[in-house]
């Protein structure tokens, strides 16, 4: 999670088992991208990121903002190479 240490206007939010960028709030900076270790961040300009874009535009408006970094899972490492990790484990927790 050092990417929510290191975004200079907090648009992270999190969810169960992701966390998602506010659009509107992110200033593009591109601090995060380095930070995260699985490469998720792209810019929303990039090829194919559509899906990604409104995923992050629905759940950051719903899920809590999260501005401090936090411990990643325990078992997070056994999930970093994984294919489409979205489609099997994605919990809304509405």
């Amino acid at each position: 999670m050092d990417c929510v240490e290191v975004c200079p206007v907090d648009c992270f939010y999190e969810g169960k088992n992701m966390l998602v960028i506010k659009p509107d709030e992110c200033i593009d900076c591109g601090v995060c991208e380095p930070e995260c270790p699985i490469d998720a961040i792209e810019p929303d300009t990039n090829e194919g990121t559509k899906k990604w874009l409104d995923i992050n535009k629905k759940y950051s408006e719903i899920w809590p903002n999260i501005s401090e970094k936090k411990e990643p899972p325990a078992d997070n490492e056994k999930f970093k190479n994984e294919e489409n990790k979205f489609e099997k484990y994605f919990k809304e927790n509405l």
